[in-house]
């Protein structure tokens, strides 16, 4: 059949809609944060109430029980001898940041208890050592509650008939009230220095003074109200010996500070600055520095091929003045202490593999522990990594981190912010990990561990309370 024609329709105007403009540019965090703001209450509240929140709230109630007990005559040992609890809390604070106390603790966890526990056990164990800054803030707090008891104690039993124990018992509960403050993280995150002097020569004065009102209170017998100056009732009590523990444990890691030779590389973009000093390190420490012997340390994550290497690192992103003096300095030598702090990199020896996750100058405390174990994968965000990390950490990472082990995104050069907890993910499957450690920034931290909770993967963030 013969085709028929068909009389072409002439195309339909249609109105031209105006362009909406493009929407404005959000960086990850903005654009995860409405898929992160529906994460279940309970990831929060685990976030929110965590190891640290938990131990300082165990300790700080057993105290004030104990308080109130000793208040209402419950408690006979306590109101004897309120000194061995004021000295004792205080000495458990002091030792739980001591650095040869914690290096001592996870060599034995790690070596105790390293793979073949239960994964919950070893996750425990992790988030303990992570955390046992709870204990540090809930003695201390303790240690000054028991202290202010133990004033108004004296102050109604003696009335002002003995105002020496009264003087230092107040000056005391002052200078231990000011070294507390200044150690909340309001203060300690917003104005370093502020916390630096303040928590520390306040903190030695308070030693000074609990040498003297423990001294000076174990003459009063608060059983007879009577004054007894009697010398050999010092050697005796329990808060002597308590106050000797604490003096140590103030005094041993500062005859560790040394003045050592450093090389200082400054990237193209000047805004880290990669400090070389001699010798190696294991993986999983922090390192304190300054550029003097006793004012204002600040605290970076090492990075070292082996103990056995002939020199480790310490990346230190230009934020506030000592970092910046680094830059404009230059300096030879800096103050170190040479026993190094661990941090919860140093359990990694407790799993059979691992994901270690840092942003920015974060890799200055993940680095190592991919370095120096092939079972741990290493994923590294950041921007130009050469001109802003130096080739020095970079020919590091691509020498020692095999490309099988390790995802590394550029966002200049790929021009996008990847979406970190779906990275974290598939690595974590195709790896077989056990445990997500991650170094970021505090909203970046949050966010990260709220993801990796909310898809079952145990995880261990940064912390905010050296």
């Amino acid at each position: 059949m013969p085709a028929v024609a068909t009389a072409e329709k002439p195309a339909e105007k249609t109105e031209e809609r105006p362009k909406r403009p493009p929407p404005p540019k959000q960086n990850y965090f903005q654009k995860q944060w409405k898929e992160l703001h529906t994460a279940p209450w309970w990831v929060k509240f685990r976030l929110i109430f965590n190891t640290y929140r938990k131990l300082c709230t165990i300790v700080a109630i057993f105290n004030a029980l104990a308080i109130y007990f000793t208040s209402i005559g419950k408690f006979g040992y306590a109101y004897t001898h309120p000194g061995a609890f004021i000295v004792g809390n205080l000495c458990v604070s002091v030792l739980v940041r001591n650095e040869c106390f914690l290096r001592s603790l996870f060599l034995i966890c790690n070596t105790l208890f390293a793979k073949w526990t239960p994964i919950w056990w070893r996750t425990g164990i992790s988030s303990l050592l992570q955390h046992l800054g709870g204990i540090h803030s809930g003695c201390a707090t303790s240690g000054l509650a028991w202290m202010i008891w133990r004033t108004v104690q004296l102050v109604q039993l003696s009335g002002w008939s003995g105002p020496a124990v009264n003087a230092f018992g107040i000056i005391t509960c002052t200078t231990l009230g000011i070294t507390f403050f200044a150690g909340w993280p309001v203060v300690r995150n917003r104005a370093h220095n502020v916390f630096e002097r303040w928590h520390r020569f306040l903190g030695w004065t308070s030693l000074l003074m609990t040498w003297v009102f423990s001294m000076i209170a174990t003459q009063f017998n608060t059983e007879t109200r009577q004054w007894e100056y009697n010398p050999i009732a010092v050697p005796e009590a329990q808060e002597f010996w308590f106050v000797i523990g604490m003096t140590v444990w103030i005094v041993l890691p500062w005859t560790m500070t040394r003045r050592v030779p450093v090389e200082i590389e400054i990237p193209k973009k000047r805004t880290t600055a990669v400090i070389k000093f001699r010798r190696g390190m294991q993986q999983g420490l922090l390192g304190r520095i300054s550029h003097s012997a006793v004012w204002e340390y600040h605290l970076f994550g090492l990075i070292s091929v082996s103990p056995k290497a002939d020199c480790h690192y310490m990346i230190c992103g230009i934020q506030g003045d000592f970092t910046r003096s680094l830059v404009e300095r230059n300096p030879k030598y800096l103050w170190t202490r040479e026993l190094k702090i661990p941090h919860v990199s140093n359990t990694s020896k407790l799993y059979h593999k691992g994901i270690r996750v840092c942003t920015g100058t974060g890799i200055g405390s993940g680095l190592s522990t991919c370095m120096q174990s092939p079972n741990w994968f290493l994923i590294w965000i950041g921007s130009d990594f050469r001109n802003t990390f130096g080739d020095t950490i970079v020919d590091l990472m691509e020498q020692n981190v095999g490309e099988e082990r390790r995802i590394i995104w550029d966002s200049k050069q790929r021009k996008a912010r990847p979406n970190v907890v779906q990275l974290i993910k598939e690595a974590y499957d195709s790896w077989g990990a056990e445990v997500v450690f991650i170094t970021s920034n505090y909203q970046g931290n949050m966010e990260m561990m709220e993801g990796c909770k909310r898809l079952g993967m145990p995880c261990y963030g940064t912390l905010w309370d050296f």
